[in-house]
């Protein structure tokens, strides 16, 4: 997914996002569309890997 497309889809993918890792906070989703801090906020949140957060958020179909 190309990074303007995910920008202006965001609001539906957080609570997609929301879903797939649920100790994510609306605070953590208020950055549209930055996959890298979302890869940090998951890597915080749910205490994986940082290498695996980002293939998580890749794999959601997010590009780092």
């Amino acid at each position: 997914m190309n990074e303007d497309k995910i920008r202006s889809q965001w609001k539906q993918l957080a609570g997609k996002l929301k879903e797939k890792w649920g100790k994510l906070t609306d605070d953590d989703l208020k950055v549209d569309g930055d996959s890298e801090y979302l890869a940090g906020k998951i890597y915080d949140r749910h205490g994986i890997a940082r290498d695996e957060a980002n293939k998580q958020v890749k794999e959601f179909g997010l590009a780092l």
